[in-house]
């Protein structure tokens, strides 16, 4: 089992859902969150004041996985979040010890779905 957590950007969160439909994937977590990367940020001014804008707004999805979908999971993703600029996220991919439905006790496998 992993668990696959992707950083992308706002607009492009229906467009990865959609290429996760596309192979069945239909369980996920998504939160909004801000961060910083290559992309840098930006300059504005606020009544007068320049302010340098370095979080910027971001999508992280959370997808708990059999190891079977792995590969397919992580090109849904690139897939849909891609646009070839700077700023497109990232992937994270990590082992995932147990899984545990709370609602039936299910473990492991069975309780990802």
């Amino acid at each position: 089992m992993k668990l696959v957590t992707a950083f992308i950007q706002p607009q492009k969160l229906n467009d990865v859902k959609q290429e996760l439909y596309a192979i069945e994937v239909f369980k996920m977590s998504v939160s909004n969150c801000l961060g910083c990367g290559q992309q840098g940020g930006y300059h504005e001014t606020y009544r007068g004041v320049d302010i340098e804008v370095n979080l910027l707004k971001k999508v992280r999805i959370d997808i708990a996985i059999t190891d079977e979908f792995v590969e397919s999971t992580i090109e849904a993703i690139i897939k849909g979040a891609k646009s070839g600029n700077i700023g497109d996220g990232k992937i994270f991919v990590r082992s995932l010890d147990d899984c545990i439905r709370i609602r039936t006790g299910e473990r492991g496998k069975d309780a990802i779905g």
